[in-house]
């Protein structure tokens, strides 16, 4: 009998936190936002409708900035909104690792900044993979990347410095490849992933923690320090982060990678890769070039 890996997240503190910035969270919702502004870009960009449509996380900013986007919201029929909080859920409060709906339920799924707290994240674009009907449409954006890496390697400097040695405090990241891959084993057709890199500038350290905590953002790692750290540790880390990554005005960049994943249920209608070795035009003749043979020097 083999155990189960242990979780990398705690998701009962994920939820009391995002409850706890359920408040805040319309002051803070910048980078929010910016990921539902290039989901519902997506949404219009495909020709055609989706009559269900379920939306993991994001505290109902799809619905509300739907109401400027009448084009997405003419492609959008019954919308189901959902959060891990049940401040935040405005129809469904659900765990994203633990879907509640039928099978081919929805036409569409979107995901704004959630997925990236996932302990099972395969298990969970599985999950998404069955709920969409044949050819059904999902979307997902995640914090993953580089992102916050100034502040990690500030905090792992001034821990070093202080204590000679560093604990994990901020999460680990996904990047494009990492999804392109989990699409793939979830069995999602046409994967595509991108990255939107946002760099934002504060006055100091602490002022962006503020912003990470008002967004219900900051590490919920099951393995993170139980003692709560000194003043000192955090003095430091915002001298440090300042050293290193302020401009020439002493305002200091914090870096977001907003990775963009998506995918299609299987259709049999839809395009399929050629088997190896089916190829019937040459890869010189195709771009008008000159094939050079293996023992033949090009350019000679």
């Amino acid at each position: 009998m083999t155990s189960s890996p242990p979780a990398l997240f705690d998701r009962a503190l994920l939820r009391q936190r995002r409850n706890r910035a359920a408040d805040s969270l319309p002051e803070y919702d910048f980078l929010l936002q910016r990921a539902v502004d290039d989901l519902l870009d997506r949404v219009e960009s495909i020709s055609r409708d989706f009559p269900r449509v379920l939306v993991l996380g994001g505290g109902g900013i799809v619905g509300r900035m739907l109401q400027a986007r009448p084009e997405a919201a003419a492609k959008i029929g019954q919308l189901v909104e959902t959060d891990l909080a049940d401040r935040l859920a405005p129809d469904i409060c659900l765990d994203e690792e633990c879907l509640p709906f039928a099978d081919e339920a929805f036409d569409l799924v979107l995901s704004p900044l959630s997925l990236h707290w996932a302990n099972d994240l395969p298990g969970a674009l599985i999950q998404i993979n069955r709920a969409l009907k044949s050819d059904g449409f999902f979307a997902c954006a995640v914090i993953g990347g580089a992102s916050l890496k100034e502040l990690r390697q500030s905090l792992m400097a001034a821990e070093t410095e202080l204590c000679g040695g560093a604990a994990a405090r901020i999460s680990p990241f996904a990047d494009t490849m990492d999804m392109a891959g989990l699409l793939q084993r979830a069995g999602f057709a046409m994967p595509v992933t991108d990255v939107d890199r946002v760099t934002v500038r504060y006055a100091n350290a602490f002022a962006l923690m503020r912003d990470l905590r008002m967004m219900g953002e900051t590490s919920v790692l099951s393995d993170r320090p139980r003692q709560t750290p000194g003043k000192a540790l955090f003095v430091r880390m915002a001298e440090i982060y300042a050293e290193q990554f302020a401009d020439p005005d002493g305002k200091i960049r914090a870096g977001f990678d907003l990775v963009h994943a998506g995918g299609w249920a299987p259709h049999p209608d839809q395009p399929r890769p050629k088997r190896p070795g089916s190829a019937t035009v040459r890869l010189a003749d195709a771009l008008g070039a000159k094939e050079v043979s293996a023992g033949e020097k090009a350019g000679g």
